[in-house]
C-alpha cells in the first residue's frame, strides 16, 4: 500500500497522543489513590485491571483516529486487473535431450503435463499459441482461445534431433505479427521458452534475442531439468545436464525472466506466474474509503460503548 499524499500522515500522532495521555493519566489516578488505607475503596476508585467495556471505548475511539489519519493521506493499493487482450506463445523444446528422466518420468512428458494444465487453467483474455522446436522450429498453434486444440496438440508432441532455440524464438515472432490489429499495434505479449539446452542449430539466441527486443517482446524462458539428465543415443548413455547461461542471457537482453524447474511442480508454478504477469496489468486503486469507513465504524463503537456502559461520553 501506498499514499497519494504522504505528508498528512503525520497525524497519525494524534492517536499516539490520546494513547500516552490516557496511560498518563491512569497512571497518575494511581499515585493519587495510595493515599487511601482502605482497599476496597482503592479498588472502587482506580480498579487494579482495566475493565473490557473501558478498553473498547478507549480503543474505539484511538482505532478511529488513527483510520481517519490514514484515510486523509489517501491510501492506494496494487490490484491485478485483467488485459482487455493478451497473448503468449509456448516455445517447447522436444530435441532428444528431452527424454531424460531425471524429471519424473521424463522432461517431456513433464513438460506437455505442465503446458496442459496451464493451458486449461490460463485466464479466458489470454490467447496462447505453440512452437515446438528441435533442429527445426515449426509452428504448431496459432494463437487461440481454444484450449481443446491446443492440449491436443501439446499431447501429440514428439521428439528430434538437435536444438534450434533461436529458430523457436523467430517462428514464435512470426506467430505473434498475426495479432495485430488494424492499425498495426501489437496487444501485450510476451514468449516463453522451455528448453533444457542451447542452441546447436540455426540462428543464435542473440540475434533472436535482437528480434524480440526491436519489437518490444518479452521473452520468459525456463531452464527444465537437473544436471544429472542423461539419454541413450544409439545405445551410448549420453549426459545431457540443462544449460542455463543462454536462455538467462536471453531473457535479460528481452526485459523478460529467467526461471529454472527441476521438476513438473517446479514448471507448473513458474508457467502460472508468467501467465499471471502477461494476462494482468497492475493498476492502483484508491481505497480511501476503506479507511473512512473504518473510522466511522470505530468512533460508533466508542461513542456507543461509553453512553451505554458508562452514561457519558468520555475516554
Amino acid at each position: 500500500m501506498s499514499f497519494a499524499a504522504p505528508e498528512r500522515l503525520v497525524l497519525l500522532a494524534v492517536p499516539a497522543a490520546v494513547i500516552v495521555g490516557w496511560v498518563a493519566l491512569r497512571a497518575r489516578q494511581t499515585r493519587f489513590v495510595v493515599r487511601f488505607t482502605d482497599l476496597e475503596t482503592i479498588d472502587r476508585v482506580v480498579p487494579r485491571r482495566i475493565g473490557w467495556r473501558r478498553l473498547v471505548t478507549v480503543g474505539g475511539l484511538v482505532v478511529g483516529l488513527a483510520s481517519a489519519s490514514v484515510a486523509f493521506a489517501r491510501p492506494v493499493v496494487a490490484v491485478p486487473v485483467p488485459q482487455e487482450r493478451a497473448t503468449v506463445i509456448l516455445a517447447v523444446d522436444v530435441s532428444l535431450s528431452m527424454g531424460a528422466k531425471d524429471v519424473a518420468p521424463s522432461r517431456i512428458e513433464a513438460a506437455q503435463d505442465a503446458v496442459r494444465r496451464f493451458a486449461e487453467l490460463a485466464p479466458d483474455n489470454l490467447r496462447i499459441g505453440l512452437v515446438a522446436f528441435a533442429g527445426t522450429a515449426l509452428p504448431v498453434v496459432a494463437p487461440t482461445d481454444d484450449r481443446a486444440t491446443l492440449v491436443d496438440a501439446v499431447e501429440r508432441l514428439g521428439l528430434g534431433q538437435g536444438t534450434a532455440v533461436g529458430e523457436a524464438i523467430f517462428t514464435a515472432l512470426d506467430q505473434l505479427r498475426l495479432e495485430t490489429d488494424a492499425n498495426g499495434v501489437l496487444p501485450p505479449s510476451a514468449l516463453v521458452v522451455l528448453s533444457d539446452g542451447e542452441t546447436t542449430v540455426g540462428r543464435s539466441e542473440a540475434e533472436a534475442a535482437a528480434a524480440a527486443r526491436r519489437i518490444g517482446v518479452p521473452v520468459y524462458t525456463i531452464a527444465f531439468g537437473t544436471p544429472a539428465g542423461t539419454v541413450y543415443v544409439q545405445d551410448r548413455l549420453v549426459p545431457v545436464p540443462v544449460n542455463q547461461g543462454s536462455l538467462r542471457q536471453v531473457a535479460e537482453e528481452t526485459g523478460g525472466a529467467f526461471f529454472t524447474a527441476a521438476s513438473e511442480r517446479d514448471l507448473r508454478s513458474v508457467l502460472d506466474t508468467v501467465g499471471s504477469q502477461i494476462a494482468f496489468v497492475t493498476e492502483e486503486r484508491d481505497v480511501t474509503d476503506w479507511f473512512a469507513l473504518a473510522a466511522a465504524l470505530a468512533v460508533a463503537v466508542a461513542a456507543g460503548g461509553s453512553l451505554l456502559w458508562f452514561g457519558r461520553l468520555e475516554a
